[in-house]
């Protein structure tokens, strides 16, 4: 099978190298000429551990090619796959979906027979109806279905999370297109990954609706953190303690500063955004992103506190500024 991967940012440069890995053929595409130039020179546009050398093992198999001609990608491609950024938009907090709804243009004009375009970018519910509607006006005669396919990599860890992941999530009721997918998913299957087929806007909704998950778990234990700190408790114990229990699971239980990265924050403003939009609003969610503002800067009033009330005229060192490690996102 052959695909292209449109985008080679986070998302599409690991998806697209964890598919050559698995034996499919994959061009993945991008506008930047200079990124495209660094990529043949092996040089990676983000830090991931091993992925430099997934990609030159995969380059050196012929199985991995990177190019900015988007038509000549497509044209051959069983699938398409779009993993182009969706920053939260200015003013409003909605998702920017011009990015996506421009590769969705593009894509109708390019591609040549029966064709797979999936959403492997996090957008909004109804997202894939859109991309649909855009391929259709551009390309009334096309034969192509639209899947969505969220991805659920974690930044430092990306490479294992595509090759073992808890599960792979595919929205489709087209038969023909659910083939195409267990294709290329055919190695993880293999080794019993839980692939879940489902309507196209509820693979949508799953992939924020995780992210919102987390990022509520993570403001709960910040706020646990809090009341540790006026009544004496140990929040790192409190955290062990009802980690332990098998319903609620050790994980995302950390207290911090807050989360960050280039997920919750966007993806949790994102659906509360869906969700009032609908009528349907997510109190829980609103006061999540709330409470995890007002948490930076509660940490910038702990530092000047630890600095006797005043940061005037002193030096701060800060040791790591990544959100996490094994990455050198700073968002």
């Amino acid at each position: 099978m052959r695909i292209a991967m449109i985008g080679t940012g986070y998302v599409g440069l690991v998806s697209g190298a964890c598919f050559s890995e698995f034996g499919t053929n994959v061009v993945c595409v991008d506008k930047d000429v200079t990124k495209i130039e660094k990529l043949h020179e092996n040089i990676m546009p983000i830090f991931e551990p091993g992925l430099d050398k997934l990609v030159e093992n995969n380059v050196s198999g012929g199985r991995l090619e990177f190019t900015t001609d988007l038509k000549e990608a497509v044209k051959d491609a069983d699938a398409v796959f779009i993993a182009v950024g969706t920053p939260t938009r200015r003013g409003d907090g909605h998702a920017d979906l011009s990015y996506v709804y421009a590769a969705a243009k593009e894509i109708a004009e390019a591609m040549e027979g029966y064709t797979v375009v999936v959403t492997k970018s996090t957008v909004p519910v109804g997202t894939g109806d859109e991309v649909e509607r855009i391929i259709r006006e551009t390309r009334p005669d096309a034969d192509f279905d639209v899947v969505s396919n969220p991805e659920f990599l974690r930044e430092g860890s990306a490479i294992e999370d595509f090759m073992r992941p808890d599960r792979v999530v595919i929205g489709t009721e087209s038969e023909r297109a659910q083939e195409v997918m267990r294709q290329l998913y055919r190695p993880l299957f293999l080794i019993e990954t839980p692939i879940l087929f489902t309507q196209r806007r509820t693979s949508e909704l799953i992939k924020y609706a995780a992210n919102t998950f987390l990022a509520a778990k993570i403001t709960f234990i910040n706020e646990i953190a809090d009341l540790c700190e006026k009544v004496g408790a140990d929040v790192q114990a409190v955290s062990k303690g009802i980690g332990l229990d098998g319903r609620i699971g050790k994980k995302f239980l950390h207290a911090g500063p807050g989360y960050g990265g280039s997920c919750f924050p966007k993806d949790t403003l994102a659906l509360v955004k869906t969700a009032q939009d609908y009528g349907s609003p997510l109190k829980i969610i609103e006061t999540v992103v709330e409470v995890n503002a007002e948490r930076k800067k509660q940490m910038a009033t702990k530092v000047i506190d630890a600095c006797g009330g005043s940061v005037e005229g002193k030096k701060i060192a800060i040791l790591g500024v990544a959100f996490k490690p094994n990455t050198d996102d700073m968002r």
